[in-house]
C-alpha cells in the first residue's frame, strides 16, 4: 500500500472518529498542549523582546541566549524532565517553551529595533512618554515580524508536541508512536497527515490574524 492509501485507510475507518482514541479528543488535547506552550512562550518572549528591541540593550544576550537554547534538542529535554518531575505535563511544557521562546524573542526584538527612527524621535520630540512611544509609534509598524515570529514558533510547537506521546500523555503523537510500536503503518501516516494539517491550519489562522490586525499601509510597506 502506498501513502494516499495508508490515509484513505485511516479516515475512513470509523473507529478512529470516536473514543478515547478518537481524532476529535487526539485533536483536542494536541491544540491543548499547544496552545498552553504558546502562551507561556509568548509571556516570556514578547515582553523581554519588547523592552530590549525599546531600550537598545541587551542584543548580544539575546542572540547567545537564543543560539544556546537551539541547540537544544527538545526530545533529550523531555526525557530530562521525565527523570527529574515524573509524569505529568509539566516535562512536556518545558521543552516546548524552550523551543518556542527562541523566535519569539529574537525577532520581537528585531521587529522593534528595526522601526524608522524618525517617527519615533518625533513621538519624543512632543514628550510622549516612553511606554506610548513603544506601543503607539513601535509596536504597530513592527507587528507584521512579531506576528511572523509567533508563526515560527506556533509551528514548530504544533510540530514537536507529539513528543507528549513518549510520557505517555495524549495528542496526535499517540498515533504515531502506538502505530510504530504496534507495526500500524496506517496509524503512523495518518497521525503525521493531522500533524501536518494542523500546521497548515496554523499558517492560515496567522495569515488571518496578519490580514485584520497590521495597518494596510504597513503590509504594503513591508
Amino acid at each position: 500500500m502506498n501513502v494516499i492509501h495508508f490515509i484513505n485507510a485511516f479516515f475512513s475507518d470509523s473507529a478512529h472518529w470516536h473514543g478515547y482514541d478518537g481524532i476529535p479528543t487526539r485533536l483536542r488535547e494536541h491544540l491543548q498542549y499547544s496552545l498552553i506552550a504558546l502562551a507561556i512562550a509568548a509571556a516570556i518572549g514578547l515582553p523581554v523582546g519588547l523592552l530590549t528591541g525599546h531600550t537598545g540593550r541587551g542584543g548580544n544576550a539575546l542572540a547567545s541566549i537564543a543560539t544556546a537554547a537551539r541547540a537544544l534538542p527538545s526530545f533529550g529535554l523531555l526525557v530530562l524532565m521525565f527523570i527529574l518531575l515524573g509524569f505529568g505535563l509539566m516535562p512536556v511544557m518545558i521543552p516546548l517553551v524552550v523551543l518556542a521562546v527562541p523566535p519569539i524573542l529574537v525577532t520581537t526584538y528585531e521587529a522593534v529595533r528595526s522601526v524608522d527612527p524618525s517617527p519615533v524621535d518625533a513621538a519624543r520630540g512632543m514628550g510622549m512618554a516612553e511606554p506610548r512611544v513603544l506601543f503607539q509609534v513601535e509596536l504597530p509598524v513592527a507587528l507584521p515580524l512579531i506576528l511572523s515570529g509567533l508563526r515560527s514558533a506556533a509551528i514548530q510547537i504544533v510540530s514537536t508536541a507529539t513528543i507528549a506521546a513518549y510520557v505517555s500523555l495524549g495528542g496526535l503523537g499517540r498515533y504515531v508512536i502506538d502505530g510504530l510500536y504496534q507495526r500500524n503503518y496506517e496509524k503512523v501516516v495518518g497521525g503525521a497527515t493531522l500533524v501536518a494539517l494542523v500546521a497548515l491550519a496554523t499558517l492560515a489562522l496567522f495569515w488571518a490574524v496578519t490580514r485584520f490586525t497590521v495597518s494596510p499601509g504597513v503590509r504594503r510597506s513591508g
